[in-house]
């Protein structure tokens, strides 16, 4: 392993960059190669079989071009759908994302805990399994929303996001029965957290929002101890499956010093 293989970061689009903060912070002269499927975005409105052929799919090229030491699923319908596949299909370790439900309901006080997502993620056995091993003594609710990955993106891009666009989305959660008592909510898409502010902003006073992207850094962190860094950060890249107007202007909002076309 040289210290130049990177650490490469998979999701439909710019979300993943909530899992790389973290990550950063514990390892910060890491080199990573970011891919959004730019062509296949947004993953919550899309098929289980959609997904589950196209992710391994996109990651065996990815993996091929950029031989990196790790590779992280930095998307949770992705990872409830086609990680196992993905595994299989890869010589490389990897790390996916899942909806971070075991800390929430430790966390809950009420016993009501919200799981936010794409309508995609909070329809998964996956999610069923992680409620019934970990929150069995809690009343899951959850809610799908699209809305909320587009205004991530257009955040990222420059632009505010709308609060009564937002506020929509969480009254999907709060207005179901037993809704008005939760009082954690899982950011159950990796685009959910860079809006955090904004959701706490329209949010009851004193709502609590929890992530995976700090324990999927420490397990990163974990997975490549011993290996060799390179001394100083640089040489991350951004690559886009389709690199069009939207995605140069993302690129250029994140300061991105190499972006490429897959």
């Amino acid at each position: 392993m040289t210290e130049a293989a990177p650490i490469l970061f998979f999701d439909s689009g710019v979300g993943g960059l909530s899992v790389v903060a973290p990550t950063r912070a514990l390892l910060p002269t890491a080199p990573i190669v970011y891919a959004a499927d730019s062509a296949g975005f947004p993953y919550g409105t899309r098929t289980e079989a959609e997904i589950a052929a196209r992710v391994p799919a996109l990651l065996g090229r990815l993996v091929e071009r950029y031989r990196p030491r790790l590779v992280v699923i930095a998307c949770n319908t992705a990872s409830t759908i086609a990680l196992p596949v993905v595994r299989a299909a890869l010589d490389v370790a990897v790390v996916g994302t899942v909806p971070a439900i075991k800390p929430a309901a430790a966390m809950s006080i009420t016993r009501v805990i919200g799981v936010l997502g794409t309508e995609a993620t909070v329809r998964q056995p996956y999610v069923d399994d992680l409620a019934a091993r970990f929150a069995a003594d809690c009343t899951v609710l959850r809610h799908g929303s699209a809305a909320l990955v587009e205004l991530a993106e257009a955040k990222l891009a420059g632009e505010a996001p709308d609060p009564a666009g937002v506020r929509r989305a969480l009254d999907g959660l709060f207005g179901q029965p037993g809704g008005d008592r939760i009082d954690v909510i899982v950011n159950a898409c990796t685009h959910f957290p860079l809006l955090e502010a904004d959701m706490a902003a329209v949010a009851p006073p004193g709502m609590r929002f929890v992530d995976g992207g700090p324990g999927i850094a420490r397990r990163i962190a974990c997975l490549t101890a011993g290996q060799e860094w390179p001394a100083v950060p640089g040489g991350d890249t951004l690559v886009f499956t389709r690199l069009g107007e939207r995605e140069r202007r993302l690129a250029a909002a994140l300061h991105s010093a190499h972006v490429e076309a897959l």
